[in-house]
């Protein structure tokens, strides 16, 4: 605070002062010339105070100006003084830093230099290592490849010769014939099947294979003709043209298939169906899976076989479910066999059950008679002895012992045991 703000304030309470004295005294004695003079005085006095409190006013007011100078001289060297120690420790500072970041940045070069140096290394011997194993891995399966190559060729070379031996019409019945006798070798026991008969009696005309059902005297049997076909040049013409999008060639070879189907049928109902030796249908084998669909998907075929030609078409599959189902037959008949025997021999243990039990009941009546009659004889024997001793005293056990000897000791003994039992 400055030294006028506190003079002003005093000045103004004494003004008021003396104001309030002057009152007091004009109140008091207006008449008295003594008390104007001392207030004359008073007012010269309050006039000389207020000059002098306006000269220390100004004298204050001179020195506190003057102290503001020095004080702002002095603030403006320290903070002269404080800037330039700012800017030397500023300097300092960042000359250390530079310093530091220069040495970190020297150093994170250099490491990044080992760091590169290492995983240049590692990534050369990675990148050799994988790419020794890739070439590797590449000879391999090139030795791989030529090897199927070879084995391609080899393959051809098999699939040439099969088709040579399937070009012949003779070969190809054989490889019919002996996918259909691995069938039946399979599913059915050998009684149950046989190969080249003579199925219509008085004919020399032999089918591949026939199932023997049996028949309704139980000694001749009733045979199944199963004959093997295998018309792969139909089919292979048919197939051609399908690859080559002929619709035209396609018709016509599986028209041709059909009839050669056709035929086929009725040579097998010719040759080799004559009921009751025989039953009253065939079974056509088709080799392949292929050539079975293919026939098949033909509108009507199948059927007709069936009615017209009483011929039943049928590829690996169908034949194997057939004889599945007439192996299931076959047991069903030997079970039926075999429960009229199992009727007897349930008929004889009954039989000899009945005659054991009369056994066991006689056996029981008998041990029982002997149950009796040894009770009875117990009983009145033991009765008799104990009337007879009844007027006998017993004597101690010591003079028993003495008398009778070990005998006497030693059925006491018995006793004894029992007793404690």
């Amino acid at each position: 605070m400055s030294l006028e703000t506190i003079l002003l304030p005093v000045l103004v309470v004494l003004a008021a002062i003396g104001v309030l004295l002057q009152i007091l005294v004009l109140a008091r004695g207006r008449g008295d010339p003594g008390l104007r003079e001392k207030l004359d005085a008073l007012g010269g006095d309050n006039r000389r105070l207020d000059q002098t409190l306006r000269d220390e006013q100004r004298a204050g007011r001179s020195e506190l100006a003057q102290t503001l100078d020095r004080l702002g001289e002095r603030l403006q060297k320290n903070l002269g003084d404080l800037s330039a120690g700012n800017d030397k420790r500023l300097g300092e500072v960042r000359t250390t830093l530079e310093s530091k970041l220069k040495a970190l940045q020297d150093d994170n070069n250099a490491q990044l230099d080992k760091m590169r140096a290492t995983v240049d290394e590692k990534l050369q011997s990675s990148l050799q290592e994988r790419f020794n194993k890739s070439f590797g891995m590449i000879s391999e399966r090139l030795e791989a490849v030529q090897r199927g190559l070879g084995e391609m060729q080899a393959l051809a070379t098999g699939v040439g010769d099969l088709k040579r031996v399937l070009s012949n019409v003779k070969t190809r019945g054989t490889f019919g014939e002996v996918q259909l006798g691995a069938l039946l070798e399979q599913l059915l026991s050998a009684e149950q099947y046989a190969a080249n008969v003579a199925t219509v009696p008085g004919s020399s005309e032999r089918v591949e294979y026939a199932i023997r059902l049996p028949g309704h005297d139980g000694d001749s049997p009733v045979w199944l003709p199963i004959d093997a076909k295998f018309p792969i040049e139909d089919h292979q013409r048919l197939l051609d043209a399908q690859e080559r999008a002929d619709t035209e060639a396609a018709t016509q070879a599986a028209a041709a298939l059909e009839r050669r189907v056709r035929d086929e049928a009725r040579t097998i109902h010719a040759k080799y169906v004559s009921p009751p030796a025989t039953t009253d249908f065939a079974i056509l084998f088709l080799p392949t899976e292929g050539l079975y669909a293919e026939v098949i998907r033909r509108p009507g075929l199948f059927e007709s076989l069936q009615r017209d030609c009483r011929v039943t078409v049928a590829g690996p599959t169908t034949l194997t479910a057939i004889l599945n189902a007439l192996q299931m037959g076959f047991r069903t008949l030997a079970i039926e066999k075999r429960s009229s025997e199992v009727w007897q021999i349930l008929g004889a243990v009954k039989t000899e059950f009945g005659k054991f039990g009369a056994i066991v009941d006689k056996a029981r009546n008998q041990l029982d008679s002997a149950r009796n009659n040894l009770d009875e004889l117990v009983g009145r024997r033991a009765r008799a002895i104990e009337r007879r001793l009844r007027g006998v005293e017993s004597l101690p056990d010591e003079a028993s012992r003495a008398l009778l000897g070990d005998a006497a000791a030693s059925s006491g003994d018995d006793g004894d045991d029992d007793d404690s039992a």
